[in-house]
Order: structure tokens, then sequence, then C-alpha cells
């Protein structure tokens, strides 16, 4: 699927020391949850870093990795698993500032870009005239783009989804917001084109990205650039 607002941080890279000084106390709330036998713990606290305000530490059995979701408030939460010492990572958090800094950057300046608040009756009406626009042109660009790539689909369904571009089900049901319409064509293009990639490969393996790579010219990470600087209208 395609979908932006969260932007994982990998494990890695080299410890900073003497970076986790300037941290402000830490405020604690535990949780814990039992579902049969297995019971998941997680250890929440906030902690005020002097570039980035408020952040969220989640200490949790089901952490796999050290990642940091920025929200698209703007809000950090870095989650590590139990096995990861809070120092390690608050290290990891401070090696992510500019990364952090950058991501808050572009969603200030997206947020800005979008047009005010419109009215229910001229929100609905937009929206159905989206809806209409949308069912005229996304079929066939859907079938075209099928027909030259070879890739089959199931089913195809348009809904006013806010939450991402699109999506494919495991039985190859292609789901496409109508607000793929808000896009120059070149990405609607795009978008169902990994869409369909998606039905060769759930998921976004090595195998995926080379894939939908090849069949938009060599252009993959040129085109996701490109279309995160668009937001799904709220």
């Amino acid at each position: 699927m395609i979908g932006w607002g969260e932007w994982p941080g990998m494990l890695g890279g080299s410890r900073q020391s003497g970076k986790t000084e300037r941290f402000g106390g830490p405020r604690l709330a535990g949780r814990s949850a039992s579902l049969g036998k297995t019971v998941r713990t997680e250890a929440v606290e906030t902690v005020d870093h002097p570039r980035l305000g408020e952040v969220t530490l989640a200490r949790s059995s089901r952490a796999r990795r050290i990642s940091i979701r920025v929200r698209a408030t703007g809000a950090v939460r870095l989650a590590y698993p139990c096995g990861v010492s809070r120092r390690r990572a608050l290290d990891f958090l401070e090696q992510k500032v500019g990364w952090i800094l950058a991501v808050r950057e572009r969603l200030e300046r997206q947020r800005a870009a979008l047009p005010p608040q419109l009215p229910p009756a001229e929100r609905k009406a937009r929206i159905e005239a989206l809806r209409r626009a949308a069912r005229e042109d996304l079929p066939e660009r859907m079938a075209r783009l099928a027909a030259e790539t070879g890739l089959r689909y199931e089913k195809l369904s348009i809904r006013a989804s806010h939450t991402k571009w699109g999506s494919c089900s495991g039985q190859n049901h292609i789901s496409l917001s109508l607000f793929l319409m808000t896009l120059p064509e070149h990405l609607r293009d795009f978008v169902i084109l990994h869409e369909l990639c998606h039905t060769v490969h759930h998921n976004h393996s090595p195998r995926f990205h080379a894939l939908l790579d090849r069949l938009v010219g060599g252009h993959e990470k040129a085109l996701n650039r490109e279309l995160k600087a668009f937001s799904i209208p709220d």
C-alpha cells in the first residue's frame, strides 16, 4: 500500500556518547496486555529534548528494533525493544535529530499548502465531483496499465480514503482513493503501478521495488519523492 505520515528509523549507526545528559527527567506509565499465554508490556515515558521538545519513549516487548515515528502533527515517538538500553535508544534519537527536523519542516510546508477547510456542503459537493471524475478516469487507467504490464487484478474499488492513495489485498483486490484525481496524471499512473506490483509481491521487498522500478523506467525513487510532496486532503 501507499500511505505516508510516519517514517520509521532503522537500528544501526555508531553510538554517540554524552548526548543524553541534556534530557529532562522521565514521566513513566506502564501498560500490559494479555493475549492467551502471551503477555505484552510497554513502559512509556516523556522526555524534553533541547531541540525537539517533548519526545515519547516506549520500551516495548513488541518492538523488534529501535524506530522513530514523526506524526503528522510533528509529535515524535521513539520505540525500542526491552533488550536495548535506554541510553542506546536515546543515542539513536540524537543521531536522527536532523532527519526529524527535516521531516517536521516538510510536514509544515504541506500543511501550509493545504486549502482552508471547506464548509460541509461545499466539501461534500467537492468529494462527489472527485468521485465522478475518479469513476470516469481510474477504471480505464487501471485496465490500460494492467494490459501494458501484463499484471492482473481481481477487482477495483474506488473509495474516499484519506489515509492512503491505494492498497491491494491478498486476493488482489485493489482499492484506489478518489483523491488520486488531485494528483498529476503521471503520479496517478505511478500509484496504480505500485498497487499492480503488489499483485505479484504482497510486500515491499527488494523484488517488489525492482519490479516497480523497471516498470517506471528506473524512476521509482524520484517518483516517490514527488508523490510525498502531495497530501491527501482532509
